[in-house]
């Protein structure tokens, strides 16, 4: 059965898809940017900023569905300009310190909100 995850400890939505979504003990959650959720604005900072807040975004989705960083098996990575790469690549790291998720990682012309940074991540329990 296929079950919609939210929270208020991430940002909503700003279109038509869900935060998360949980099906068959897996759990797909939508691309996050750096949005804090309690302004609703972008975090301010540079890349390493908006890459923690994009962390704490997918924690917080994670932890409404009843699953943790251990559990990702899967992330993709947007990037605005691949010069960020390790300052993002340091900050992911240092939420996947033991047995890694498989990743890829893009530059891409533009993201949503002209972001520097967006994650998805899929989990298995």
């Amino acid at each position: 059965m296929k079950r919609i995850i939210s929270t208020d400890k991430a940002p909503g939505a700003i279109g038509p898809y869900s935060q998360a979504v949980e099906i068959n003990g897996t759990l797909y959650i939508s691309g996050q940017v750096p949005v804090d959720p309690a302004t609703g604005k972008i975090v301010e900072g540079g890349i390493t900023e908006q890459t923690e807040q994009v962390m704490k975004n997918i924690s917080a989705i994670l932890e409404e569905a009843g699953y943790s960083f251990s559990d990702v098996v899967k992330s993709t990575c947007l990037l605005s300009d691949m010069l960020n790469f390790k300052a993002m690549n340091e900050v992911y790291g240092s939420y996947y310190k033991e047995n890694p998720p498989a990743r890829a990682a893009f530059a891409v012309k533009e993201l949503p909100l002209s972001v520097m940074v967006e994650i998805e991540t899929i989990a298995v329990k």
